[in-house]
């Protein structure tokens, strides 16, 4: 707190206090007080006023800076008002009262949604769990039906497999902690089992997978890698162009390690690449081709901070998109 917004705080009652004094003054001229005597009468109220007017600003100013100290040692700031110093004034306890009374009902209000929203994860955990039961054995129903029936039934199911498990991940992502697992694997190992589940969308669309350099090793959990390696290969499907290629390759970066992932698919507007991470964002592309929820994105950019991996995106409209993920060094994770 400055000492003008101290004195802006007390501008009334100093106007008051000086109109006071010069009533006063006023009245002792007007009862025979010698001018000399006023002065001197006046010059030591104005001592007086402007001491223990300074002395409540630095009282003021050190509580201020108390509880400034005390609020920024908390992790959880919520609990501000129960770690606050005594009160020193009957206007001070009571206001603390409030706040506490306010604290404690944000905090159950709080505790409530976070039940509501745990419970609300473990049903979409249990759901997601179940129908893959049911989708399991209409995939073995398909293989006694003829052979272009079987390819379409196949695909579908394989986009309904896709959004489960991406309904399951968006869940997981509130909680990720609970289940990362953070050990030394390799892109090819990644690449392989992303490519491996969702190898029916691939070759039904007709898409060449080209690798290089993927041999190289990162830390990272390899089942939540493999899935975001897995949104972008669901993305450059269904962007796909005429004859298309998707590209894999890796490079070092001193002790880092780059992913490309590169397609010559249909690109994306230039004005529509800072947005391409937000949640629910389909894009003119998402719009004109359809089946886009805007979801798959905003979960990679999620997963990739949760993994501590630099996530960029390169694309130019009607040439191709490349998505480029640097794995950190791993003595640099926090969560290993």
């Amino acid at each position: 707190m400055t000492f003008g917004a101290f004195l802006s705080d007390r501008l009334g009652a100093l106007v008051l206090r000086t109109a006071c004094a010069a009533a006063a003054a006023a009245f002792l001229l007007a009862t025979g007080t010698s001018p000399g005597v006023l002065t001197i009468v006046l010059i030591a109220w104005l001592f007086v006023a402007a001491g223990a007017l300074a002395a409540d600003y630095f009282r003021c100013r050190a509580h201020l800076e108390e509880l400034e100290a005390i609020m920024d040692g908390l992790d959880q700031k919520h609990l501000f008002a129960e770690c606050a110093p005594k009160p020193r004034t009957a206007y001070e306890r009571r206001l603390l009262a409030l706040m506490r009374r306010s604290g404690r009902a944000m905090i159950g209000a709080v505790s409530d949604a976070q039940a509501s929203q745990r419970e609300y994860r473990e049903y979409i955990e249990s759901w997601v769990h179940e129908i893959k039961t049911p989708m399991t054995a209409a995939q073995l129903l398909c293989r006694g039906t003829e052979a272009e029936t079987r390819r379409k039934l196949s695909r579908e199911l394989a986009q309904i497999g896709n959004h489960v498990e991406r309904a399951l991940f968006y869940a997981r992502t509130e909680s990720p902690e609970k289940d990362f697992v953070i050990r030394r694997t390799t892109l090819a190992d990644i690449a392989a089992q992303a490519i491996g589940h969702h190898r029916t969308l691939l070759i039904q669309s007709g898409v060449r997978i080209e690798t290089e350099g993927l041999d190289c090793a990162v830390y990272t959990d390899e089942k939540w890698a493999a899935f975001l390696l897995g949104q972008l290969l669901q993305n450059a499907v269904r962007y796909r162009g005429a004859s298309p290629v998707l590209s894999l390759s890796a490079r070092l970066l001193g002790r880092q390690v780059q992913l490309t992932v590169s397609d010559n698919g249909i690109g994306i507007p230039a004005h529509e690449l800072p947005r391409v991470f937000d949640r629910g964002f389909t894009g003119s592309n998402g719009r004109a081709r359809g089946g886009s929820t805007g979801i798959g994105l905003y979960l990679c950019r999620r997963l990739a901070g949760f993994l501590e991996i630099d996530l960029r995106i390169k694309s130019e409209e009607g040439r191709g998109t490349a998505v480029l993920l640097t794995f950190p060094a791993g003595e640099t994770l926090s969560k290993v």
